[in-house]
């Protein structure tokens, strides 16, 4: 049933937000044992590598707008899919952020000033990145992970590695673009934080929904114009 298959992308985008961003918010700056950039990086490519393995044969495990619109470009999945997919990703993303604010405002001083995780560009980001060089980054950086993404999943790829491959691109990607704009790529990943930040968040919020969705449907497309043939299967698709 197509209800599961939208259970599972809200329960995954759930796991990224909460993990993700709770490692930024909780664990990132803790005194003298915080996890860092470095941590947070590999915080976020964990949560896709662990959904990977338990729900990507029931989902395809997209847990990101710009992953389901990217793979719908290159012809890996149907695009009447794309609306509920997209729905269960920020309902997800959501109550990600829900719980997490419930966890870390139990803390002395939690101060959502600070940003809790959200994504920025100018005086928001952490490096005070413009707005301009913020919107190349998150095209760029998502039309490559689609690249991956679509790469790792194709049919003569070597079977049982894509969520590695997927993953470690998910870090990579943390590890350049953290201070550029805390890194979205993940246009549900950043409307959770945003709900709660409010103000400047949320007037920001629009880069982080057009950014990634043009560098994913570029991903998706270049991959398939490369590739001899979209093959594989996503979402329980098989798309050859």
């Amino acid at each position: 049933m197509d209800t599961k298959k939208y259970a599972a992308e809200a329960i995954g985008t759930f796991w990224l937000t909460f993990a993700g961003c709770g490692s930024a918010v909780i664990a990132a700056g803790f005194p003298q044992v915080g996890i860092g950039l470095v941590g947070v990086s590999l915080a976020f490519g964990l949560s896709v590598v662990t959904m990977a393995y338990a729900i990507g044969h029931i989902s395809g495990c997209h847990l990101n707008p710009a992953v389901t619109v990217g793979l719908a470009a290159g012809g890996r999945f149907p695009t009447g899919q794309i609306l509920p997919y997209v729905v269960a990703q920020v309902v997800g993303a959501i109550i990600g952020a829900a719980v997490l604010y419930v966890i870390a405002s139990g803390a002395p001083g939690f101060d959502l000033a600070k940003g809790f995780a959200s994504n920025g560009y100018d005086a928001h980001s952490p490096g005070q990145y413009g707005m301009v060089a913020c919107f190349i980054t998150e095209v760029v950086m998502t039309m490559m992970f689609l690249f991956i993404i679509m790469g790792a999943t194709h049919g003569k790829a070597p079977a049982g590695f894509a969520p590695l491959a997927i993953g470690l691109a998910l870090v990579m990607i943390h590890l350049v673009s953290i201070p550029v704009t805390n890194t979205s790529v993940n246009p549900a990943r950043s409307t959770g934080p945003a709900l709660f930040v409010g103000g400047w968040a949320l007037a920001q919020l629009w880069l982080f929904w057009v950014a990634p969705l043009i560098g994913g449907a570029l991903g998706g497309v270049v991959y398939r114009w490369l590739s001899d043939e979209p093959t594989g299967i996503v979402a329980g698709v098989k798309t050859a």
